[in-house]
């Protein structure tokens, strides 16, 4: 009797896994997540200065610039002065940008240049493991960088409480797993490198500026208001600088679920992305 071939150890095929049970896919996803950690702990520092360089810019620019001259004319909504009204947002800003390209540039690295994707797709674990594995790096490398910006914002103010509480560093996670999430979606579909520049130049930057960094997002009309309130980076901005500067009673906790929401959400695409990966 002949004997019958065995199936190939990927889950690309479209039924994943039967019967995954939670604690499996966790345990899948720190390993997974381990696996990127050994690549990533040797380029700590160059991670965490990574992306200090465009908010050092905004700060010197626009809070220590133009803010001396915004400061003498009015005050603004929380903090003492615009510097420290922007500097939540530079956190928020460096914690998007790194955990969305690091993410998305580690992905096609693996899958356009070193070949070494197919590795991880043979990997007989959950999709949704291999997305939360790939999304805990991302939002590692977005910590690490906001880290360096959340030490600048402490020099500059002599505020460690205001940037080193839970409530701060818990939507300072959710940012990050929101846009890593999204690097992750965004690093499997990309054919090419110029995709992702296309990517960042029209999701990426216009958010930085329109997600509430630079201002007060209360105080737009109400076409422009739904449209920054559509952002997920809006909700970290106002959040950020609610937890640094204001009571718990004036802190929007709407920002908390959206966030969380948003995550899922794209851990459930990432996840079906994983599961009809061809590479």
């Amino acid at each position: 009797m002949k004997s019958q071939p065995l199936p190939p150890l990927s889950h690309n095929s479209s039924k994943p896994i039967k019967d995954p049970q939670l604690p499996t896919i966790l345990a899948d996803s720190l390993t997974v997540f381990w696996g990127e950690w050994l690549k990533l702990r040797s380029r700590i520092v160059q991670i965490a200065s990574t992306g200090l360089i465009s908010p050092l810019i905004y700060i010197f620019a626009f809070g220590l610039g133009l803010g001396g001259v915004l400061d003498r004319a009015m005050k603004p909504p929380v903090g003492d002065n615009y510097l420290e009204f922007i500097l939540p947002g530079m956190v928020a800003l460096s914690s998007m940008t790194i955990s969305f390209g690091g993410t998305t540039f580690s992905i096609c690295g693996e899958r356009l240049f070193t070949k070494t994707f197919e590795e991880i797709l043979l990997l007989p674990v959950h999709p949704l493991a291999l997305h939360l594995g790939k999304m805990l790096a991302g939002i590692a490398r977005g910590l690490m960088t906001s880290g360096s910006v959340i030490l600048v914002a402490v020099l500059f103010t002599g505020k460690i409480g205001s940037f080193l509480n839970p409530l701060f560093l818990l939507l300072l996670t959710l940012n990050c797993a929101v846009f890593a999430g999204l690097g992750v979606i965004i690093g499997l579909r990309v054919k090419s490198l110029e995709s992702v520049g296309l990517y960042n130049n029209f999701l990426i930057v216009p958010m930085s500026f329109l997600g509430g960094t630079f201002f007060d997002p209360t105080t737009l009309p109400v076409a422009l208001k739904i449209i920054v309130y559509c952002l997920p980076l809006t909700y970290t901005s106002v959040g950020l600088r609610a937890a640094a500067y204001s009571s718990l009673s004036q802190f929007p906790w709407y920002s908390l679920p959206i966030l969380l929401i948003a995550a899922i959400a794209l851990s459930v695409a990432g996840a079906y992305q994983f599961s009809h990966q061809q590479d």
